[in-house]
């Protein structure tokens, strides 16, 4: 095996926008401020270039160990087969880690965004989530509904922006209901089609995206560091392969 720690291959969906991805750039150069020693690669499962599987495959042939890092916030589609099948063609080189979501960091930094939208205490939230076929993804999205409400003690809805349901208009509507003002937090990593369209949603404020917030960077490098552990990497170091 070639020498140093495993690459860090942070996984992002990919986006057309530009805004998106800048914060997505931005958060692999926060993951690498924090583990210097790590080689961080790009890669995606959608949109843009480097793919996946090329990254790990490239990687590999080079003698190479790596741990796909899922800049994802449930596990869906994208990390229970994509990922899955660019890890499994390594044959033993490349391993997965787990996807970000759901964890009590993405729960802080949700607080902060809600806090710098102007969103009080006794608003109605609705987790404005993209949305997913896989009941797995929308368990994790529920989890997180299910945490933020006891953090906030005051109603928390998850709405989607594509697939699943509600919609997030229409759980802004059932958020109005309660007769508070309706906050929307973007349960999205990055700037993309998706944010544009929540500001249509009917909602009194809407959040930032989570972005390329340090504690995220941290969250992936703890995603990172399990999947070493788990693949008996863990004793892995600067020389070694």
């Amino acid at each position: 095996m070639s020498g140093g720690p495993p690459v860090l291959v942070a996984v992002s969906h990919g986006t057309r926008s530009p805004a998106g991805r800048r914060c997505i750039a931005e958060l692999r150069l926060a993951i690498g401020a924090l583990r210097p020693q790590v080689q961080v690669r790009a890669a995606h499962v959608d949109v843009q270039r480097p793919e996946l599987a090329p990254v790990l495959a490239s990687l590999a042939a080079a003698g190479r160990r790596s741990v796909a890092v899922p800049l994802l916030l449930s596990t869906g589609f994208h990390v229970r087969h994509d990922v899955r099948a660019a890890v499994e063609a390594t044959e033993g080189l490349a391993v997965a880690a787990a996807a970000l979501g759901p964890d009590d960091a993405l729960l802080d930094v949700l607080d902060d965004r809600l806090a710098e939208s102007g969103a009080g205490p006794d608003d109605a939230v609705v987790l404005a989530a993209a949305g997913s076929s896989s009941a797995r993804a929308t368990r994790d999205v529920e989890a997180v509904v299910t945490a933020l409400a006891a953090r906030r003690g005051a109603p928390v809805l998850a709405g989607y922006l594509s697939i699943a349901q509600p919609t997030v208009p229409e759980a802004v509507r059932l958020a109005r209901a309660t007769g508070r003002e309706v906050s929307i937090a973007s349960y999205l990593l990055a700037p993309g089609v998706f944010t544009e369209r929540l500001g249509q949603a009917g909602a009194d404020r809407v959040c930032a995206p989570l972005g390329a917030d340090p504690r995220i960077a941290a969250l992936a490098l703890a995603r990172y560091d399990a999947a070493l552990q788990q693949a008996g990497w863990s004793g892995v170091g600067a020389a070694a392969g």
